[in-house]
Order: structure tokens, then sequence, then C-alpha cells
């Protein structure tokens, strides 16, 4: 087991564009030779340990992004299951440059291995690793490995595989409900998630008006959805919820800035904005998230 508690914390150097470049060339724009999946190290934990990666208090660590959405959601689930004492969590800094997610004095260092960067995780994992860098990850102590960046994976494996320490109050992924989620999930994240970066690095004005009336035909649905529902599956909190809420959160000040995807904002939609302030009261959303305008935390009023 690796982990640093006495070391001076140790940081990178602050962010260099003009030394390293922007993040991208080379990661995200992967070369046609990578025939690999842009999110390639998949193991999923499991209770009884059947996968080779059992559940276990203080065996594996999550290394987040406050500004990364994917990351935020994983914040959230680890939260809600009350596996704050299970499964440890630390920050990269907010901003990278063309070595990717690094750690600095904003945001802490790395707790577990006293890495300067996020990329000597993948390289730990495997040597001369060329692809993406990205957050979540989840980090297996025991093996010194990336156990997962499969970032869909990651927040289904916390919500029910640690379910000996989680708090049983709230089952993110209640089996009756795992097909309706299922659906839900790959149409939110299509149209809402993705959806909303589409927009923004639209090539043409063509294509940007396309992906724009998609993300709005979808908020348009989800609003009709929740006029008969507290959340989108019906009285309780899923994994659908946690997925739709971190775009919402961020949908006017990053995603619809200057009215990019609707000239309605989210407060604009009448049932949209009172879920959204709904879940932010409680504290798995709230805690986990920065930049929130005060508008954020008057009152919802009743809902379903």
């Amino acid at each position: 087991m690796t982990t640093i508690s006495t070391r001076q914390p140790v940081y990178a150097s602050p962010v260099d564009h003009v030394a390293y470049g922007h993040y991208g060339s080379g990661r995200l724009h992967l070369s046609p030779d990578w025939n690999r999946p842009l999110y390639p190290f998949q193991g999923r934990v499991t209770a009884d340990g059947s996968s080779g990666l059992r559940a276990e208090p203080g065996r594996y660590h999550l290394y987040a992004a406050w500004v990364c959405p994917y990351a935020h959601r994983a914040a959230i689930v680890r939260k809600l299951k009350g596996l704050e004492d299970v499964v440890s969590l630390s920050y990269v800094d907010d901003e990278r440059d063309g070595r990717g997610w690094a750690f600095r004095e904003r945001r802490g260092p790395d707790p577990v291995n006293g890495f300067t960067l996020l990329e000597q995780a993948y390289d730990a994992t495997e040597k001369g690793y060329g692809g993406h860098i990205s957050v979540p990850v989840l980090w297996d102590r025991e093996t010194g490995r990336i156990v997962s960046n499969h970032f869909p994976d990651i927040t289904l494996d916390l919500a029910t595989q640690f379910g000996q320490w989680a708090t049983a109050s709230i089952d993110l992924y209640p089996e009756a409900l795992r097909p309706e989620i299922n659906t839900l999930n790959a149409w939110i994240y299509h149209d809402v998630n993705a959806g909303v970066t589409r927009v923004a690095h639209a090539a043409t004005e063509r294509e940007r008006e396309r992906e724009r009336h998609r993300v709005v035909a979808a908020l348009e649905r989800l609003d009709e959805r929740l006029a008969e529902r507290r959340y989108l599956t019906g009285d309780t909190i899923t994994e659908a919820d946690v997925r739709l809420w971190v775009t919402l959160a961020r949908f006017d000040a990053e995603h619809n800035r200057g009215h990019l995807i609707s000239e309605r904002e989210l407060p604009d939609f009448e049932h949209l904005w009172p879920y959204a302030r709904d879940l932010h009261r409680l504290p798995a959303f709230r805690e986990t998230t920065e930049g929130l305008p005060a508008s954020w935390d008057t009152p919802p009023g009743w809902r379903r």
C-alpha cells in the first residue's frame, strides 16, 4: 500500500502554455494508430471481489477535479452514499497545460502517492501510456494502479458495491428501476451532458444550430417530465439525477454564457429550476460544488 502523510507536500510547477502547450495534441486528439477506448482503464470493484477488486474500506482513492462535471458526479455519489471514510478523495488543480491535470497548492498535494502530475498515475499503471489523461480516476492503493478512468462505471460501483459501509437510506441504482435509469442515462449523456460540449465545439454555424436545438429540446422534455414527479424516476434520487444535475449546475455560468445554447436561462424553466435547487439543498450536491450564485440558495418551493 502506498500512502504518504508525513512528507513535505510536493507540487507541479505553474501552468506554462509556452513551455508545454495547451492540453490536447497527442492526448485528446489521438493519432490514427490509437485503437483503444478514450477511457481504457475499465476495472470494476465488486462487493464479493469476483472482479479481482474487492470493495474494502481504505483501499481506494478517487482523484477528481472541481471543474470537471464527470468527476463532480463521482464526488456527489461518494458523499450521498456516506463513503467519505471508506473511499478517500483529492482534487487536481483547476488549470492544465500540455502536461494534463496537476497537483498544485490551490487544491492541495496528492495525498496517496506524492505525484505532481496525474500523468504519473497513468504511467504507473501502464508504462509509456500515451492516451487521454482524464478525471475521475479510481486508484487502488493495494496494487498501486488505476482501477478505472471510465467515469460511467465509477459512480455505479460507488453506488452499489460498498453497501457494507454505505448509508442504506438512498439507493441510487435500484434493481427495479435500472432499465429506466439506463435509458435516461444514455439519453441525458448524449443530448445534455455531451450536447452542451458539442454546441461549444461546433465547426460550422449549421452544426451549432443543430446541436443547440437538440439540447434545448432535451431540457424542455426534462422540464415536462418533472412536472409530474420530484425526481427523474419518481420520489427518490437516482444515478440519473446526479448525471443531469452536474450539467444544470454549470448551464448558465458556463455552457449557456451569452445565450450560446438557449435564450432561456435555467430559472426560466418552470420545473427544472426548482428541481435543481431542491437537489442543491442536499449537502452531497451543495458541498461538492463551487461558484453557484445566491439564487441557488432560495427555497425551491413545494415539489412533488
